[in-house]
């Protein structure tokens, strides 16, 4: 049986317990910064707590850690050189430098290092991509994403675009296939003046493009993407996992199985340290959507 861990227990890894335990894992320990949050989900899952996550190196096959930001690097550094297979929330780290250091520490002691993109896992985004390889939307030019709604307290240690735009930059890079020969990019701060909480980013994809909103003061949610092509043109919401594709002579809304993004991507990640597998998401992955997350967000003005 697989030994879990996971490190950091906000709104996000408290639910990677949960589905630890769905999945049948064994919970070797969760460790958090506030002791009482610990021993809260410590008990809940009848597991041992800490407020030190160094009491947990050497315990678990596999360790989540959704701590903020700017501790990736060294968190998930100690738990590689353990031994430990590694699924970090996304982003990768706060800088190339420190996410470069995280993948050589996994790769000296061969052990995995997924990231947290959980898009990449939610049906409809799954979906849409295998409508694009099978050609259905004929040529993609164009794939224009908005994910605006109100602020997240948790949020403490990087602005919008790192910490959501690099969901829509993941799924552009996926969708597409392809790399960005140019960013462009207009945010701001008007509500949070220590982090931008808005941006307006563009990929240049040579013959194609992505466009993605981002607000922090939207009265409500929306997380929708469209993409459009030569032949067809598709309406996906995240949300709802709802795809409907357009052409010529008709309109089909596309059967999904609904499922839960982040228990499909820790099966994935279990699924990898099982069998030896790279995961969807590695390192590099997560390293190549952090570079376009930095140059975007490298102008930043004051509304």
């Amino acid at each position: 049986m697989i030994k879990a861990a996971v490190i950091g227990l906000g709104a996000m890894g408290q639910h990677h317990v949960r589905v630890y335990k769905e999945l049948g894992c064994e919970l070797a320990g969760v460790a958090d910064a506030d002791i009482n949050r610990a021993r809260g989900i410590g008990e809940k899952y009848n597991t041992r707590y800490f407020y030190d996550y160094r009491n947990l190196l050497g315990c678990a096959d596999v360790v989540s850690i959704a701590v903020p930001t700017s501790a990736h690097k060294d968190v998930a550094c100690e738990f590689l050189k353990s031994g430990s297979n590694c699924l970090v929330e996304k982003p990768i780290a706060s800088s190339v430098a420190e996410a470069e250091i995280m993948i050589e520490a996994a790769r000296d002691r061969n052990v995995k290092l997924m990231i947290g993109h959980i898009e990449r896992f939610n049906p409809v985004i799954l979906k849409l991509k295998e409508l694009i390889d099978e050609g259905v939307l004929g040529k993609v030019m164009l794939v224009s994403t908005r994910r605006v709604g109100p602020f997240q307290p948790r949020i403490r240690d990087v602005g919008i675009i790192i910490d959501s735009a690099t969901h829509d930059i993941d799924a552009a890079r996926f969708l597409t296939g392809r790399e960005p020969v140019a960013v462009y990019s207009k945010a701001g701060r008007f509500k949070h003046p220590s982090r931008e909480d808005h941006a307006l980013i563009m990929l240049d994809f040579g013959d194609s493009a992505a466009s993605i909103e981002v607000n922090w003061f939207t009265s409500h949610k929306v997380r929708t993407l469209v993409a459009t092509g030569s032949e067809a043109i598709a309406y996906l919401d995240y949300i709802d996992q709802t795809l409907t594709v357009h052409n010529y002579r008709q309109e089909s809304r596309m059967k999904i199985e609904k499922a839960e993004p982040l228990k499909t991507e820790i099966a994935h990640f279990i699924s990898c340290v099982k069998n030896n597998t790279k995961p969807l998401v590695d390192g590099l992955e997560g390293l190549n959507t952090l570079k376009i997350a930095l140059a975007a967000s490298e102008v930043v003005c004051d509304v």
